[in-house]
Order: structure tokens, then sequence, then C-alpha cells
């Protein structure tokens, strides 16, 4: 499979840039979401602007693109979009109104055209890979008005993770894919008990984000333009990083995880009828007189 990067613009520029891309390799088969910018920031000090920013590149910067991958897929039948994604699209936090916002947006947008496709009996298929902490450069350039640097809220994983997550989801059918135990346990939290949730992260979702330098106010960030050069796809938290995802593993091996569970319920209950049956042998043999077995 043929992958190329493109940058998020405008529908005009998505689909200026899809032309060309078809030209160049042929026919699209996958197709991954991945835009995003943020602002580190309490929402009382939080711009309109700096609102409708975030909003046009990490949830609009998934609309152009997937309706420049519909207007390719939807003549050939076939075709996988891959939206990115992470726990933040069910569960806000504090200090990303905006990024978890237009988490949401993209939720709540991929639930509508999934219906439309089933609707019409469509070969394109599309899924969401939610996606845990991971270990970018982007808590570097991001825009900040913390006290003290960004952090991804630990446990923290390697981007390796996610692209496996994202790699697999392009090539299996599955709805979504929820990558890491933190974002399992923050998306089953927050439908089980989301009051709780709200008190917890209060009191520890500012200093989980924060690493325990002071930030730099001055430094450059990528909300309105990419921040020059190539900062590579590690950030600086790699000796906290963790490499690979049981989860994960568990997730995408439902057959053997399931077959695990069944085997292992089959014996215990296969050793409980066993010694029941050898209970009750014992008990039944007391009961005879001693002179019936002369």
């Amino acid at each position: 499979m043929n992958g190329i990067r493109d940058r998020c613009g405008g529908d005009r520029r998505v689909r200026g840039g899809r032309t060309r891309r078809v030209a160049q390799l042929g026919p699209i088969d996958v197709w991954v979401n991945n835009a995003m910018a943020s602002v580190f920031s309490p929402v009382r000090e939080m711009q309109p602007e700096e609102y409708r920013r975030v909003t046009e590149v990490t949830y609009l910067g998934v609309v152009h693109g997937t309706l420049a991958a519909l207007r390719r897929m939807l003549p050939r039948d076939r075709g996988t979009i891959v939206q990115v994604g992470s726990a933040l699209a069910y569960r806000g936090i504090p200090l990303q109104s905006a990024y978890c916002a237009a988490k949401h947006a993209i939720d709540g947008f991929m639930d509508s055209l999934r219906c439309e496709l089933i609707h019409d009996g469509s070969g394109v298929h599309v899924t969401m890979v939610h996606v845990p902490a991971l270990n970018t450069p982007q808590f570097r350039w991001v825009k900040s008005r913390l006290p003290r640097k960004a952090q991804p809220v630990p446990p923290i994983y390697q981007p390796e993770v996610a692209a496996e997550s994202i790699h697999w989801s392009a090539h299996h059918r599955r709805r979504e894919l929820w990558v890491g135990a933190p974002t399992v346990q923050a998306i089953l939290a927050n439908r089980v008990a989301p009051g709780l949730l709200d008190h917890y992260l209060a009191a520890t979702g500012y200093d989980a984000q924060q690493t325990t330098e002071p930030e730099d106010p001055d430094r450059p960030d990528n909300l309105w333009a990419p921040v020059p050069g190539d900062h590579g796809a590690h950030g600086v938290f790699g000796d906290r990083a963790s490499a690979s995802s049981p989860q994960l593993w568990t997730s995408t091996h439902r057959g053997v995880t399931v077959g695990g569970v069944l085997a292992a319920a089959a014996m215990i209950v296969g050793v409980a009828l066993m010694r029941s049956a050898s209970r009750e042998q014992e008990g039944f043999a007391r009961q005879i007189p001693s002179d019936a077995t002369r």
C-alpha cells in the first residue's frame, strides 16, 4: 500500500491535493484523517478565534478530508476511511476544551456518515481509532497558557502503538478500535459515573497535563502556521513511554482472546464437576454398611 502525507487545508485545497495524488499513485484504497490543533488553556482565557481555528483544523480538517475521499471511493464502491480519535472524543478534560469539543464533533460526524453508508449499501467502510496519550513532538509546539510545560497524560505510549492500530484498522472492518488501557478506562468510566469523573479530573487533570519545568510564554506554536523544521515522530518523553499495548493485542485478537477465555472457563467448570463427583462418591461410600462389602 503506497501512502503519502498531505497538509490540512480548506476543501478546495484538499480536493486539489487528492487529484494530484490519484494521478501519481492511482485509486485511493485507504484514507487516514489525523489533522489536529489544540490550545492548552482554561476556558476563561480562551479567545473566540482560537476556538474557531482549532475547530477548522481538527474537526473541519477531518470533514474536508472525508469528503475528498468519498468523492473517489463512492463511485468505485470500495475503500476505507480511518479517523484518528482519542478518549477525548467521549470524555472532555480540563485545559483542552477546544480540542475535546472538536473530537466530540468528529465522533458525531462519523455516526451520521456511517448510518448513511449502511443505508446506501455502500462498500466504503469508515472506522475510528481512539488512541491514548502519545510521545509526539506536539507538546513542545502546541499553544499553551499553562505555567508549566505541557505533557501527555500518563501513562504514555510511543507513536508506533498508534501507527500499528491505524494500520490494523485500515485492513479490518471494525467500527471502532480503542487503544490502550487508559482509553478503555476513560470511556467506560464516563459511561458509568460521569459526575464522579468530573471531580476526579478537577483534582488530577491540571497536574497530569504539565511537567515540573516552567513554560516559555514566548516560544513559537503551531496554532496559525506550522513550526519550521522536521521534528520527527517522537517527543521528549521516550523514557516514560511504552512501546507496546497488551490491550491493543487483546482487542485485535478477539478470536484468540475469546477462545482462551472459553477454554479456561471450560477447564474450571470441568475441574469443579470432577471435584463435585469425587465428593459425592466419597459420601456414598461412607453410607454403605461395612458388612455389605464382604
